[in-house]
Parts: C-alpha cells; sequence; structure tokens
C-alpha cells in the first residue's frame, strides 16, 4: 500500500510542491483558443493553483499574467483591452502581454512608478487548437512531433472538461484498460452507419464489422496486459484472445507527465491531457487527430456541448443529479446507468474517490500494472526535478524530433503475430495519411526487428 506521504508526493501541484515544479517544466493547456473568441478575449484561469487572467490584445499578442492587480489587488479579469494591453478597472494601470505595467495614469505625470512595476507573467503559444502555457523557469521545452502537433489545422478539434477531483485520479484512469469491460459496457451494439456516432469510443464496429467493440468489452473481460517503458512515457498494449486464430489487439500510450494517447477509431486517435486547475479539479483536454479527411468541427463540437455547460466546460451529468443515474437504464442499456457518454463514466468513477484520492487505502492486483509503473515513474521523475536533473520529455529542439506519433491501434488481429499485425496497420494508417505522418523510429525498428526474427 501507499504511504500518506507518497499520495501527497504525486497528487499536490502548489509552486512550492515537488510535483508543482515538476509540472512547471512542461507546457500546459491553459484554455482552448475557442475561449477567446468573441469581440472580448479576456479569460480568468486558474492552472497549477495559480490566478491567472488570459487576454489577447489589440495586436493579436497573447498574455498571461496574474490576476490581481500590482496596485491595490483588483481583479483584472474585469479589465479593459486597450492601448496595447490589459487595463485595471480599478484605477487604470494597463498592462501589457509581458506583464510589464505600461501606464499608471492616476500618477504625476513625470513618474517613473510604471517603470519598475510588473505582474508575474507567462509565456503562451497556440497549438492545435489550445493555448499553451509555461509557468516554469528558463527556456521552454521543445513540443515532441506528436502527430497532434503535426497534423494541419483542418485534421485536428480541440475540447476540455471539468472533473471536481485530483489530476491524477484522471491520468490514471486512462492507463487502466481493464475498466473498458465493466464501466463503458453497453449491452447493444450500435448501428454504426449514424451520424450520431461520430467521435465516440467503445461503440459500434470499429474494430470488425462481425465483432463489434462493445460485444469484446462484454464478453472478453480477463485482458493480458503489456507495458512497455518508452522514450516518451509508457506504452501500454491489451490482448483479448477472442480463440486460437484471433486476438483483439489495443495500443495506447502514456505521455509524460500528464497526457495518454488512445485509438477513437481506424481513422482517429485522441491525445488527452489531464491539467491540475488546483488539487481538488482539473480539466480534460482532448485533441481528436483524423489521419484521413479533416475533421468535421462543428459536429463534433455540437455534440460535445450538448453536454458539456459554457463557460466552465462543466458537464451536465454531474454530482448534483447523480450523473443522470438512471436505474432502468442500468438494467438493460450500459453497466452504469448513467448514459453513452464514456466520459460521464470517467468522471463518476474519479470523482467519487473523493477530491483527492487516499491511496493508503487501495488495493492493487494484476490488472493495474500500468498504474503501479507510472506512480514509480512519477516519483522518480519527481525526485529528479528535485536533484536539478531534467526529468523525461523536457525536451529540447533537436530531441524533440525524435519523439513521433506514437503508434496506436485497435482491431482483431492473428493471436500469433499481433505484434506485427498492430504495427503494420499503424504504419499503413500513417503511410495514407494526406499530412504525411512520419513512422516513428522506433515503430520501424520494432517492425526490422521482428522480420528479421522471423
Amino acid at each position: 500500500m501507499m504511504s500518506q506521504e507518497q499520495n501527497d508526493l504525486m497528487t499536490r501541484t502548489g509552486p512550492k510542491d515537488p510535483c508543482g515544479k515538476l509540472m512547471r517544466m512542461y507546457w500546459q493547456p491553459a484554455a482552448l483558443v475557442d475561449e477567446l473568441a468573441g469581440p472580448r478575449p479576456i479569460r480568468p484561469v486558474k492552472l497549477l493553483g495559480e490566478d491567472l487572467v488570459l487576454f489577447r490584445d489589440e495586436e493579436g499578442r497573447y498574455g498571461l499574467i496574474e490576476r490581481h492587480c500590482a496596485h491595490r489587488g483588483a481583479d483584472l479579469a474585469f479589465g479593459r483591452l486597450e492601448n496595447g494591453g490589459l487595463r485595471c478597472a480599478f484605477h487604470g494601470w494597463l498592462f501589457d502581454a509581458m506583464g510589464q505595467c505600461l501606464e499608471t495614469p492616476a500618477e504625476p505625470e513625470e513618474s517613473q512608478l510604471c517603470k519598475g512595476i510588473k505582474q508575474r507573467a507567462y509565456p503562451v503559444v497556440e497549438k492545435s487548437g489550445i493555448l499553451w502555457a509555461y509557468l516554469g523557469e528558463g527556456k521552454p521545452p521543445a513540443f515532441p512531433e506528436l502527430d497532434c502537433f503535426v497534423a494541419p489545422e483542418s485534421h485536428v478539434f480541440a475540447f476540455k472538461g471539468h472533473w471536481a477531483c485530483n489530476w491524477l485520479q484522471a491520468l490514471e484512469v486512462g492507463v487502466d484498460p481493464s475498466h473498458a469491460s465493466y464501466l463503458h459496457r453497453f449491452f447493444e451494439d450500435e448501428d454504426t452507419s449514424a451520424t450520431n456516432t461520430y467521435g465516440r469510443q467503445f461503440r459500434g464496429a470499429s474494430a470488425s464489422s462481425d465483432m463489434p467493440m462493445t460485444r469484446i468489452m462484454r464478453e472478453y473481460d480477463r485482458p493480458i496486459i503489456n507495458v512497455e517503458h518508452t522514450e516518451y512515457g509508457m506504452r501500454l498494449i491489451t490482448l483479448r484472445e477472442i480463440d486460437a486464430e484471433r486476438t483483439h489487439v489495443r495500443v495506447t500510450n502514456q505521455i509524460f507527465p500528464h497526457a495518454f494517447v488512445i485509438p477513437m477509431n481506424q481513422e482517429m486517435t485522441i491525445t488527452q491531457y489531464h491539467v491540475p486547475i488546483d488539487d481538488e479539479n482539473c480539466y480534460w483536454y482532448s485533441i481528436f487527430t483524423s489521419f484521413t479527411t479533416p475533421v468535421d468541427k462543428k459536429t463534433m463540437r455540437d455534440q460535445r456541448l450538448a453536454t458539456y455547460e459554457l463557460p466552465d466546460y462543466k458537464s451536465r451529468r454531474n454530482k448534483s443529479n447523480d450523473y443522470g443515474f438512471d436505474p432502468h437504464e442500468q438494467a438493460t442499456q450500459t453497466f452504469t446507468g448513467m448514459g453513452m457518454d464514456i466520459n460521464v463514466h470517467d468522471q463518476w468513477a474519479i470523482e467519487s474517490m473523493g477530491a483527492i484520492q487516499d491511496r493508503t487505502r487501495e488495493h492493487l492486483g494484476t490488472a493495474d500494472k500500468a498504474i503501479v509503473q507510472y506512480r514509480r515513474m512519477l516519483r522518480e521523475q519527481i525526485e529528479k526535478t528535485a536533484s536539478a536533473e531534467k526529468p523525461i520529455m523536457c525536451l529540447d529542439e533537436a530531441h524533440a524530433k525524435s519523439i513521433q506519433g506514437p503508434g496506436t491501434m485497435d482491431g482483431i488481429g492473428p493471436t500469433q503475430g499481433w505484434e506485427m499485425y498492430w504495427m503494420g496497420v499503424d504504419v499503413k494508417r500513417r503511410r495514407g495519411a494526406p499530412w504525411a505522418s512520419p513512422v516513428p523510429a522506433e515503430i520501424a525498428d520494432k517492425i526490422r526487428h521482428l522480420s528479421a526474427a522471423e
């Protein structure tokens, strides 16, 4: 079992916390680009326990600065965008995107006070429909060449959702392959020709026309889980043997520190980040990446806005209404009785653990091997940071180019030779992508190695 000290070490992400110092060495999703659309692009943001305000000035520059004005502490989220910055509504002090005070209008004309005033500010970049912030010290790391960052804007769509619990619970549900057979169990298979299935997981015939994912999850609930450590984190290979000839293969990846990449269907992947708002709340940010046609962003957005409420992106099914629990549905349609959205299923599971899960009381089994190994890796990287060493995935420009992909897949392959099968599927998908995604070097090397062995 885990000690309370270890649990605190991994879950607390404030500026002075060891895990908080680790998190500040990476770019963090701060908001969706869509959140700054409209005539007043100003948005309060809480990130890693810090109260900030995000804005875009008249020149299109993004700023992320301390929310409370350096003058008297008034809330800059109610400020005005003018004269090249954000002006406080209390006394008119003006701050640019770098946090520098430009004007202190109530002071005498000859005053030099503003030159010595600067709000805490962090750099912001736009990438794949998300505004990313770097809250650390020194030069920010380079972005790896993940598929979601390499694909053009037309082939990616980003969305987010709020969960009222610690970030680690959110991440761990994504590296837990066995839960899908229960938490996401559907008692009936779905007609995949229907348009309302666009952009959903564990529904319909993504694996095989005669063996849909819903059936596989129901009938094969004791998967073999393999965990491989990689340069970017971990690869999870989950095998559900159907018979002597056929095995369902699902390949997912954990991208350190707090993301994972999963296949949504044969044409699309999801890269999902789990970002601490504070120690008891987090956002998941999902980037949907298409390897074939451009993403139908309107359909994706409309589907999700039917489920999530703006401006905070909270699910309409939540703790306050028992996540829409329906006992009749639980008896006849879904294992949870909480609707068809698997994000709601995940939300119930991790929020029901409490704001911060008490891991001193849990009992882990063989199926939890990925969670055990991720926690060990997280503690190791926290220790590295405390010793002033560079943790994994804190990349320079040259190294960032070597982190590609990563490979994912979901399908039914041969029971003997599934290794070559899944890599072949991934390579074929990449080579057919209109945006010419490269085959990750580690996959190419493995294919050569396995081919030589045969």
